[in-house]
């Protein structure tokens, strides 16, 4: 088990999700100690079978969990990360956060980090959406907080429309979360 700096992966429900188990894959091979956080909606494409493999660590699916230890696990875990990373992000998970909206573990284990902790968000998403000037006003407030955005880039989505709202290259995700938690 590595003793590397603790990485919170949040999956929100986005065709994108799939790229998250190799995010995690790559992270947990970089020496980072990996939890994922699922929502009920990115349940819808990935299962935490793979998470849970790979990080070698329980994958949290419900706030509603019986904790193993008497603090519920989304709140030691926005005690003890380093780095929140939600990968992929909808628009409906950056609105939440940026409403303060804690409906499920992963907006709960948000609205509860660690002050020194980093956030760092990999939006993916149809480009409308993305440019919505409600979801601007999102990033922008999230970003007025501290929170840092990676991409989304252009490219052929998956809805067939050609434009920005693709999630960033995994490698690059990896190379900037890495960054955060050396520095941090």
């Amino acid at each position: 088990m590595s003793d590397g700096p603790m990485v919170v992966v949040g999956v929100t429900g986005s065709i994108a999700a799939h790229k998250a188990v190799d995010l995690v894959s790559q992270l947990t091979k970089e020496g980072c100690r990996v939890h994922v956080v699922l929502t009920a909606s990115a349940q819808r494409f990935v299962t935490p079978l793979p998470f849970r493999t790979l990080s070698r660590n329980p994958v949290i699916t419900d706030l509603f969990e019986d904790p193993a230890e008497w603090k519920p696990a989304h709140i030691r875990l926005a005690d003890e990360t380093r780095l929140l990373l939600i990968a992929p992000a909808t628009a409906r998970k950056i609105a939440q956060l940026a409403l303060g909206l804690a409906d499920d573990a992963l907006s709960c284990l948000a609205l509860a980090l660690n002050p020194k902790a980093r956030l760092l968000i990999a939006p993916a998403m149809n480009g409308k959406m993305w440019q919505h000037p409600a979801t601007q006003q999102n990033v922008a407030l999230l970003r007025s907080r501290g929170a840092e955005f990676i991409g989304p880039e252009e490219g052929l989505l998956s809805c067939g429309y050609e434009g920005v709202g693709r999630m960033w290259k995994v490698e690059e995700i990896v190379a900037r979360a890495l960054a955060l938690v050396r520095t941090s």
